[in-house]
């Protein structure tokens, strides 16, 4: 029987939490490590060696070792759960298409607008609110006729996207124009296996 493997995350990071998110809803046997952000552990030698860049998520599956939340997802639904990434080539293609907007849109926005307020990042609060809008309203279209964002079940696209965008009011990015978009993120919540990301004291405020 093979090991868990070992997930290195911290509760209030939507890219760790996808993570998370993805060994749970896809029955991964996993292990979770926190790292001490706050204290400075991810500029540990111990945790650069894993990743040097300093950042989480990073797993563990025995000898391999990935840094980086959608590469790490590409890898474990290739490895444990392939009915999370398409094997048709169109729709593979439309899932990575997805990974690239989490990559771009949602962590210019959505991320960074969270970053601002729960983090105190000192970035750019006008233009974190304009690369949302303009996300949201492409999922707001892209979702009109759809439950998931590609084909007719859930995928790592999904998975990619959800934690920042459920948790765009806490970067007072509202989603009440968005009811698709709410509906999918309602979706999302309704498959055996979800798990939360907890929420700050700023999302309480939207």
């Amino acid at each position: 029987m093979s090991k868990p493997i070992r997930i290195h995350t911290f509760p209030l990071s939507g890219h760790a939490h996808r993570v998370e998110l993805f060994a749970s809803l896809a029955g991964i046997a996993h292990e979770l490590i926190t790292v001490d952000l706050p204290n400075g552990a991810h500029k540990q030698a111990d945790f650069l060696a894993l990743n040097p860049a300093g950042q989480v998520p990073v797993i563990e599956d025995g000898d391999v070792v990935i840094s980086d939340a959608n590469a790490i997802l590409v890898y474990l639904a290739r490895k444990y759960a392939p009915a999370y990434l398409p094997q048709e080539p169109a729709l593979e293609a439309q899932v990575q298409k997805f990974l690239t907007l989490a990559a771009g849109e949602l962590a210019f926005g959505p991320a960074a607008a969270r970053l601002i307020t729960v983090f105190n990042a000192p970035l750019d609060a006008e233009f974190t609110q304009l690369i949302s809008a303009r996300l949201f309203d492409k999922l707001e279209a892209h979702l009109a006729d759809r439950v998931f964002l590609v084909g007719e079940t859930a995928t790592i696209a999904d998975v990619a996207l959800y934690s920042y965008a459920a948790h765009a009011p806490e970067g007072y990015v509202s989603l009440e124009p968005y009811p698709h978009v709410r509906r999918w993120l309602q979706s999302i919540e309704a498959l055996d296996g979800f798990k939360p990301m907890p929420a700050t004291k700023a999302g309480l405020l939207a």
